[in-house]
């Protein structure tokens, strides 16, 4: 996911493609690569830490506006942020210790399609082409963030295509299989 964001009116390149909490991934700002691990606080669900190389980072958010400025605290020193290109709206909420929504923009979808609902990496495939399904039959398996999440069929009817394929990344609502 590349995002533009601007920080007290500095603006950043921003590339992130998933954040496991507790394991090592790579943000690239402004063309730089970053290791960074996140680290949820157990004090409330809106702050959390995050470690780039050997320095520690307290992040509060109060709320995200796709459309606006926000605020956000890093080591309580306030700043305001702001996406400069088309963000996903974040919602931070309990009781996971940090779990992001992202409210996609509108697509025109084949038909069909059932499309990946986050970016991650597709484990197994359950179907194939030809099958018939019923509505709620595992299709496929998405890993991301660390968590197996089962991608079921919204409908009855057969399997079309499989678009996905096994041990590959996909982005969040890239189709994976077309149902007919």
């Amino acid at each position: 996911m590349k995002r533009e964001i601007a920080i007290d009116g500095k603006t950043f390149q921003v590339e992130l493609t998933e954040c496991p909490v507790g394991s090592p991934f790579t943000v690239k700002i402004n063309n730089k690569t970053h290791e960074v691990t996140l680290e949820h606080e157990p004090d409330t669900a809106k702050s959390f830490l995050i470690k780039i190389g050997k320095k520690s980072y307290k992040i509060e958010l109060q709320t995200f506006d796709k459309d606006s400025s926000f605020p956000v605290k890093v080591n309580n020193i306030p700043f305001k942020a702001e996406f400069k290109t088309a963000a996903p709206k974040i919602v931070v909420t309990a009781p996971s210790p940090l779990s992001f929504q992202v409210q996609k923009p509108t697509t025109t979808l084949t038909e069909g399609a059932v499309v990946a609902p986050m970016a991650g990496k597709i484990v197994s495939i359950k179907v194939k082409k030809g099958d018939t399904v019923k509505m709620g039959t595992v299709l496929c398996v998405l890993e991301a963030m660390k968590m197996e999440n089962e991608i079921t069929a919204p409908k009855s009817g057969v399997v079309a295509e499989i678009l996905a394929q096994e041990g590959k990344a996909v982005n969040d609502g890239d189709t994976l299989v077309i149902l007919k």
